[in-house]
């Protein structure tokens, strides 16, 4: 891996325990030579990411819709910030970026981020790693969610497995650094209607 794309909330949390993670995950980004590549924001954790990995001497490449530049507040100290024309193209262009996925807590645009590269890993568009920092067990009901949802047989267990979840942003990154893409991807049962 030589970037790393982070999803993560715009907001901040109530908890300081989530921009502590942030902190813990953009130096940890950094300190390992990798690339951050995220949103391009500089408000709530999406600011404490990047600047953090910032102090630590790394690189980072933002990506935020022109739309979104304002009210995201655009990040002008990145490396890079690109300002592409629609969310679509933020998400294509970030995939297109990063050798692996993290997802930071956050709310629906983080998850649906994480979600649809997730959904191109199963249908085998991408081989690239993806996790969840879980941050003060922020995920812990999404982990019992999906278990659930493979044991209900909506999810092979080999599409599960691809979704890593540490609470060790460091753990976390040995885990994608040593994966390796699952051969099963997604098939669609042909049945009688």
């Amino acid at each position: 891996m030589k970037s790393v794309c982070v999803f993560c909330g715009s907001s901040p949390g109530h908890d300081p325990v989530h921009a502590e993670g942030a902190r813990a995950m953009g130096t940890a980004i950094a300190r390992r030579g990798l690339t951050l590549v995220y949103g391009g924001g500089a408000v709530g954790l999406m600011g404490i990411v990047a600047n953090a990995a910032l102090e630590a001497g790394g690189e980072v490449h933002g990506v935020i819709p022109r739309a979104l530049r304002e009210k995201e507040v655009g990040h002008n100290k990145l490396t890079r910030l690109e300002v592409v024309e629609t969310m679509h193209i933020r998400k294509a262009r970030m995939a297109e970026l990063s050798d692996g996925f993290i997802a930071m807590s956050g709310g629906i645009g983080t998850f649906e981020e994480i979600f649809e590269i997730w959904t191109w890993s199963q249908l085998g568009i991408h081989g690239k790693p993806l996790g969840f920092l879980n941050i003060d067990g922020f995920y812990d009901a999404l982990g019992v969610f999906l278990d659930n949802t493979t044991k209900a047989g909506f999810m092979w267990q080999a599409h599960r497995d691809m979704a890593m979840m540490e609470t060790d942003p460091a753990a976390l990154l040995d885990k994608m650094e040593a994966y390796k893409p699952q051969t099963q991807i997604k098939w669609v049962e042909k049945t009688e209607v």
